[in-house]
C-alpha cells in the first residue's frame, strides 16, 4: 500500500525514542540525584546489546519456525536470507525488545553493579524475550504454541510489560532492599525531568500500538479499509485509556494520601498506557476508557503495596508494568468486542466467560516462563560476577563510582562536560603560563 512503509518509518522511530531519551528521561527524574546518570546509561546500554543481538539471532528467534515452541536462533542469522525491504519490519520489532529490557532497570536503581547489569541484558534477551516474542507474536492460529498461550496481545500486554514486571520482581528479590529503604526518605531529584519523559513516552506510545497492526486481507483494498479502520481504533484507544488512567491513579491518590500529584500523573500515563497495550485493538472506547481508569486505580493501589510487603521496587516497574500489563491482558476478556482485531465478544457483550480464561491463561504462561528463566539468569550473574553494589559504594552513588561523572557538577569553576581520563590527565599535568602557545 502506498504510504504504508512511510508509516512504519514513523512508528518504528517513535519507539526507539520512547527508550532514547523518554524512558531514560522518566526513569532519570525519578531517581536520586547520585544515580541519575547511571540510571539512563542503563536504558542506553540495553538499547546497544539488545540492538545488536536482535539483528544477529533476535529476529530469527522471534520470526522464523512457525509452529514450534523455540525458533532456530541461526536460521536467519543476521538477517541471512531477510529481503532489504523487510528491514524496517526488523528494526520495529528490535524496539520492542530494546524497551522490554530497558523497563526492567527502574526497579533496581541505585544498587545493580553496571557490569551486572550490562551482562544480565544480553542473557535475558536471549532466554526469556526473544522465545517469549515468538510465542506471542510471531505463531500461526493452528501453531501449538498459540493453543497453549491462549491470549490475545495486540503490542506487548504479555511479551513486553508482564515479562518486564515480572523480571524486576525477580531481581528485586534477589538484590535486596537499598540501604537505608524504607526507613529514609528516596525521592525522585527532578520531577521536571519526570514529566518530560512521561509526556514523551505517551508521544512514542503511538508508535507502539498504532504501528503494531497485522493485514490479514487478501487484497490492497482489503488491507487499505483494514488500515482506516484498526489504526483510528488503536489511536483513540491508547489516547482515552492514557486520560482516564490519570484521573483513576489521581483519585486514588487523592484518597489515600491526601494530595493529587504530579508523579502520579506521569505514573497514571505509562500505567493507561500499559494497560491499553494488549487491547488497544480489541475493545471500542468505552472499553478502552474503562480499562484505563481501572488500571490507573489498581496501579496506584498496587504500588504502595511495597511498604506492606517489603520488597524495594525502587522506582515502582512491578506495580505499574506487571499489575497493569496484568490489568490489560485480563481485561480483554471483558471488554473485547467482536469487531475488534481478536473477533472475540468479551464477557460484558455476551461472549461468556470463553476469552477470559484464555486471557487468564496467557497471563500465567508470561509469568511462569518469564519468573523462572529470569530466576536462573540473575542467580548465575550473582554467583559469579555479582549483582550488588557494595555498601560504600551504593551510599556514595552509582554515578560516581560506576561512570566516574556527577550529573550535577555546582561547585566546578570548570565548564564541565568532558571524560574522565582528560579530568585526570588535566589534574596531573602542570598549568600553562599565561600567553603561551597550545
Amino acid at each position: 500500500m502506498d504510504g504504508y512503509y512511510a508509516f512504519m518509518l514513523v512508528a518504528t522511530a517513535l519507539v526507539l525514542m520512547m527508550t532514547v531519551p523518554a524512558l531514560a528521561m522518566f526513569y532519570g527524574g525519578m531517581a536520586r540525584s547520585k544515580s541519575v546518570l547511571n540510571m539512563m546509561m542503563m536504558s542506553y546500554i540495553a538499547a546497544a546489546i539488545v540492538g545488536i543481538l536482535y539483528v544477529a539471532v533476535g529476529w530469527s528467534m522471534g520470526w522464523s519456525g512457525d509452529g514450534t515452541l523455540f525458533a532456530n536462533p541461526f536460521e536467519l542469522f543476521w538477517l541471512d536470507g531477510v529481503a532489504t525491504g523487510d528491514y524496517i519490519y526488523v528494526m520495529f520489532q528490535m524496539t520492542f525488545a530494546i524497551i522490554t529490557a530497558a523497563l526492567i532497570s527502574g526497579a533496581v536503581a541505585d544498587r545493580m553493579k553496571f557490569s551486572a547489569w550490562v551482562v544480565f541484558v544480553p542473557l535475558w534477551a536471549l532466554l526469556v524475550y526473544f522465545p517469549m516474542a515468538h510465542m506471542v507474536f510471531s505463531c500461526t492460529d493452528d501453531s501449538l504454541i498459540c493453543g497453549r498461550i491462549g491470549a490475545q496481545d495486540y503490542a506487548g500486554g504479555t511479551a513486553v510489560h508482564i515479562n518486564a514486571g515480572v523480571a524486576a520482581l525477580v531481581l528485586v528479590l534477589l538484590l535486596g532492599k537499598r540501604v537505608g529503604w524504607p526507613k529514609d526518605q528516596m525521592r525522585p531529584h527532578n520531577l521536571t525531568l519526570t514529566m518530560v519523559g512521561a509526556g514523551l513516552l505517551w508521544f512514542g506510545w503511538y508508535g507502539f500500538n498504532v504501528g503494531s497492526i497485522v493485514f490479514a486481507g487478501e487484497t490492497d483494498e482489503e488491507n487499505l479499509a483494514q488500515f482506516f479502520a484498526e489504526t483510528g481504533r488503536t489511536f483513540a484507544n491508547t489516547t482515552l485509556a492514557t486520560m482516564a488512567a490519570i484521573l483513576g491513579w489521581l483519585l486514588v491518590e487523592r484518597l489515600l494520601h491526601g494530595k493529587a500529584t504530579s508523579l502520579g500523573a506521569a505514573s497514571g500515563i505509562v500505567a493507561g498506557l500499559v494497560a491499553i497495550t494488549p487491547a488497544a485493538g480489541a475493545v471500542d472506547i468505552g472499553g478502552a476508557v474503562a480499562i484505563g481508569a481501572i488500571a490507573g486505580a489498581v496501579c496506584a493501589w498496587a504500588v504502595s503495596l511495597k511498604y506492606k510487603l517489603r520488597y524495594d521496587d525502587s522506582l515502582d516497574v512491578v506495580g505499574v508494568h506487571l499489575v497493569g500489563g496484568i490489568v490489560g491482558t485480563v481485561l480483554i476478556g471483558v471488554f473485547s468486542t467482536a469487531d475488534g482485531a481478536g473477533g472475540v465478544d468479551g464477557l460484558v457483550h455476551g461472549g461468556g466467560f470463553g476469552s477470559l480464561a484464555d486471557q487468564s491463561l496467557g497471563v500465567v504462561v508470561a509469568v511462569v516462563y518469564s519468573g523462572v528463566l529470569t530466576a536462573i539468569i540473575a542467580l548465575a550473574v550473582k554467583l559469579t560476577i555479582g549483582l550488588r553494589l557494595d555498601e560504600e559504594d551504593e551510599v556514595n552513588g552509582i554515578d560516581l563510582v560506576a561512570h566516574g561523572e556527577s550529573a550535577y557538577d555546582l561547585h566546578s569553576g570548570t565548564s564541565g562536560g568532558g571524560s574522565v581520563l582528560a579530568a585526570s590527565t588535566a589534574a596531573s599535568t602542570p598549568a600553562k603560563t599565561e600567553g603561551a602557545s597550545a
